[in-house]
This record gives C-alpha cells, structure tokens and sequence, in this order.
C-alpha cells in the first residue's frame, strides 16, 4: 500500500462499481493504517446499510491469501516481490492485477507465465499505455498496415536518478517488518533510501536497488516497450539479436544503470532502437511513419493523412479500456486480459536480454523460442538471477 497503490490503484478498485475492497496488507503499518481508513472512508455509506462490513489489514500477504472470500489481488509491491506472490496467489486460486515491470529476470517471468496457465488463472500486467488512446491508435494504424511494411521502432524513456552516497545502518523504524520487505532479497542492514521515506509517499530509494528494481531499463521500458512489440506483433515472442552501451554510477547505494543505448533486430527484419530521451514510440515503415508521445498523449504521422483513416469491420480492432476495467472484466467473464502474464513476461524479458548485453559488453543473439542465448554460457548464466551493476557481478 505504497505511493502508487495508494493513489492510484486502490481509487480505481473503490471506483468500479462491480467490486468490493474488503482488505489491505503492506509491511508498513503506517501505510497499512492510510488504507484501510481510505476504504473505510470511501464505503462509509455501505456501512450503515450494513452491505460492508470493515476493511481488513494483514502484514504478512500469506494470511490475506488463505482468505477464501477473496477473488482477486492487486499486487503493488516492490518488483522483487512479484514473482513469488502472484505464483502464492495463483496457487491459492486468485486472480491476480500485479505492477510492471513483473520480475527481476527471464527465468522467474518464465516460471511465472506457466503458473498461471497452469492454475487458469486471469492475469493483468498493470502497465497503463495500452489504455491511452493515442498508443492504441498508433498500434491499430500500424498493424492494419498504413505505413506499409514496419523497418524501424524507436523508443524512448526518461532518465534514471544519481544517487548520493551509501547510507551508514540505522535503526528499523517501529512501522516496519524489514526482514519481510526483504523477503526474497539478499540481506542488507535497513537503511532509510533503501526502501522510503519514513510516513511519506514520496519516491521510495527502492526503485534505483538493482535487489529490488532495476531502474529505468524495465521500470518505463516495461511501457513504452510495451507498446513497441504490441504494434509489431510480437508481444509473446522477442528480438533474435541485441547489443547495447550503458553508463552506471560508479559507486553508492542507487547504482541501476544512469543511460543507455540499445539496438534490437526481430526475425522479421525489424529494428528497434531504445534509449533514454522523453517517453515516445515511433514506428517507421516503407509508406510513412507514426510517433505517440506520452508527456503530451498526442499522435503525429506522415503523412498526415493516416491518422484520419478509418479501420475497416474486416481489420484489426484493438480494445480501448482502462487496464482496472479490462482486468475487472476478464475475472468477470473468464476472458483474457490486453497483456496477461506472458506479455508482461515478454516485454519485460526484451528489456532483461538488453541490460545482459549492456553488462557483457558485446552483441548476442538471442533465441525466443527457448529464451536463452545461442552459444553464450556467460549471458545464460545471467538470465536466472537478478541483474547487478558492474562491479557486483
């Protein structure tokens, strides 16, 4: 129940009308104590009516799962935490709406995508870019082929942040079960910006840890990357080929990468360019070309004619909800949601292949089908565990 669970996710669940938030947990009772209040607050009426009966708090996320009244879980952890909660929650029968970018490697993306076809359970990436229409209409324009065949993808996403140095331990504050933050992270002595600030939303120090989050490469990769393989078509396969530079900060606690360049090429001949610059994707094809920039929400073309082309009832359609609405309604009808596991596993694994070369320091090729790399010990050792700067490899 941190900064973005608690503005953004749980007022969208308290908004729908055809769901009931009946329990919160987090680490932090600070946190845990603001939403439950939030929920109580927004259901206040229901109360009195005697329709709701009280929010329940939980620290530990094992005991919300035994609940069985519980249908479905909205996981907005740290990204370390992803993997091993949604595969605790698809086993304990939930369906699950988790944050990107969902892992920390390829190999527990790829344990996680089998966990939920094996218990059939409905899944939703929670990335937003598939719910903005000028993103949606790019990927409609391009796959119903108005700017002719696709050569080129390029994608931007804001710079990371340089951190200061690292922090001497200090004391655990009384609000916190630190031991079950880390949870499957490696032990390090608590200190204040390597999780957040103490009774504040502001920026958590987690997110520039590479034991927690690797930084901008999946955090706004998982994206705007997004929105690149689903207007190519590939957004359950990946690159066959993938070379990169990057600069790291060369000490102190937030050490995930600062810059980079990446260039990826797809069985299909497509390029794909990926670099730090503002949040845009752009696709470039044989007829003419399509950018969608996300500070602004607008779509730019040339010519400008193909932004005012109609798709056809026999062409491509792509859905335009809110990633809440489409995940709320695939619990709902036992559908399928616009980026389920195994496109938020491929997504971000384009993003992970990218960061292994940038850390190798040399092109590698890649092999989707079996997600590893062909004729590369070294990179493949990587793929199982997650990434480090540099000097902790």
């Amino acid at each position: 129940m941190g900064r973005q669970a608690y503005y953004s996710n749980l007022k969208s669940f308290l908004a729908a009308s055809d769901v009931q938030v009946v329990a919160v947990c987090d680490v932090d009772t600070w946190r845990l104590d603001n939403a439950r209040k939030a929920v109580e607050e927004h259901y206040g009426k229901e109360r009195t009516a005697g329709v709701f009966k009280g929010c329940s708090v939980f620290r530990d996320f094992r005991e919300l799962l035994d609940r069985p009244d519980i249908d479905a879980v909205m996981i907005s952890t740290p990204d370390h935490w992803h993997v091993p909660m949604a595969i605790s929650a698809a086993k304990a029968g939930k369906d699950i709406c988790c944050e990107k970018p969902l892992t920390l490697s390829i190999a527990g993306g790829r344990a996680l995508s089998d966990t939920i076809r094996r218990y059939n359970r409905v899944f939703r990436t929670d990335s937003e870019f598939r719910s903005h229409a000028c993103f949606q209409r790019a990927c409609e324009l391009v796959l119903n082929g108005r700017i002719g065949k696709v050569h080129t993808i390029r994608t931007g996403v804001p710079a990371g942040d340089v951190g200061g140095p690292s922090e001497p331990e200090m004391p655990v504050p009384r609000e916190l079960d630190y031991d079950l933050w880390l949870g499957p992270a490696p032990y390090s002595p608590y200190t204040l910006n390597r999780v957040h600030p103490r009774q504040s939303y502001k920026r958590p120090g987690w997110m520039r840890v590479p034991d927690y989050c690797e930084g901008m490469v999946t955090n706004w990769g998982a994206h705007l990357n997004d929105i690149a393989q689903w207007g190519n078509g590939t957004d359950r396969t990946g690159p066959v080929e993938v070379e990169g530079s990057g600069k790291y900060p060369r000490d102190g606690l937030w050490n995930v990468l600062l810059s980079f360049k990446l260039e990826y090429k797809y069985a299909n001949g497509v390029k794909l360019f990926y670099n730090i610059d503002k949040p845009y994707v752009r696709f470039e094809g044989t007829e003419g070309w399509i950018q969608a920039d996300y500070n602004d929400r607008s779509l730019k073309a040339e010519p400008a004619s193909i932004l005012k082309s109609p798709v056809g009832p026999d062409e491509i359609h792509l859905p335009l909800k809110s990633e809440k609405r489409d995940f709320i309604d695939a619990v709902k009808t036992r559908g399928q949601t616009l980026a389920d596991a195994e496109v938020g596993h491929r997504t971000n694994s384009l993003c992970q292949i990218g960061h292994i070369a940038i850390q190798l320091g040399r092109k590698l090729r890649w092999d989707p089908d079996d997600e590893k790399f062909i004729n590369d010990d070294a990179a493949n050792r990587l793929l199982g565990r997650p990434m480090r700067s540099p000097w902790r490899l």
